[in-house]
Formats: C-alpha cells, structure tokens, sequence
C-alpha cells in the first residue's frame, strides 16, 4: 500500500526506531510515546484491522508479542505492568489502517493513560445474554 505510511516504515522509505524485526513481523517505538516505550507491533504483510487475519498470520504476530512485551518490561525495572491494545475501524479508535498492536508499559497507575469501562451488568436480562451467546457461536469458524 503505497500511502500506508506503515507500509512506508516497512519499506524503509520512513525512519523508525526499531526495536524487533524479522522477515514477518515489525516493532518500533511510537511516535507519541503515551509512555516511555510505547511500542507498535505490526505484521509486515498489509492488513487493515484483525478482521483481515488468516490462522497463520495470526499466529505468526501474536506468536511474537509476548517475546516483545517481556524485553520492553526487562529494559526498565520501573516497568510494573503493560497495556496491550489494538484498534479496529475508525469507531473503535484505529487511525492508521494497517493492523497493529499498541504495548504501553505501565509504570504507575498515575501514568498518562486510562482506560475506562462503563459497568452494564444490570442493563442485559439473562434471555438477552443467551441470545448473544447463541448468535457468536453460531458464527464461530471451525
């Protein structure tokens, strides 16, 4: 994708301070930095969202995250936690249209980043629930 500025950084066309790559999967540092070591982990193949993943890329980029995770964690003893997020379509958050996963370390829980959840327990009646639960597994690939 020759305007995918991911796709850029792959083919070296952009600068990028990388910290893992390999003939499929790439890791560099985020520009924004929402803490320090914020790091973006992509495939190098072209997808726009997971929704895109096949098996086999899915578990060649998830088969990498947690080796990058323990290195960003290992590089600072200050690191206490991590925040692995990823974004799909442009409701959900997703600016750049090429997949990737956001590892933000944690350092306290005064860092500059939330994440919050609204507590909907009590709008779902138990019909409700069970209709949901049905209508994914009747979806659910093999």
């Amino acid at each position: 994708m020759s305007e995918c500025i991911f796709c850029k950084i792959i083919n070296n066309e952009i600068p990028s301070r990388t910290v893992y790559e390999d003939d499929e999967v790439i890791a560099f540092l985020d520009i924004t930095q929402v803490t320090p070591g914020h790091t973006l982990v992509l495939p190098k193949k072209h997808v726009a969202d997971i929704f895109d993943y096949d098996k086999k890329l899915a578990e060649i980029v998830f088969s990498r995250i947690p080796k990058i995770a323990r290195a960003i964690k290992q590089s600072d003893s200050t690191i206490t936690g991590m925040n692995i997020i990823n974004n799909n379509g442009l409701v959900a958050y997703q600016s750049v249209f090429h997949s990737h996963f956001h590892l933000i370390p944690r350092y306290t829980k005064h860092d500059d980043f939330k994440i919050t959840f609204s507590d909907n327990s009590t709008s779902y009646t138990d019909d409700e629930l069970d209709r949901l639960v049905t209508s994914i597994k009747e979806k659910m690939e093999v």
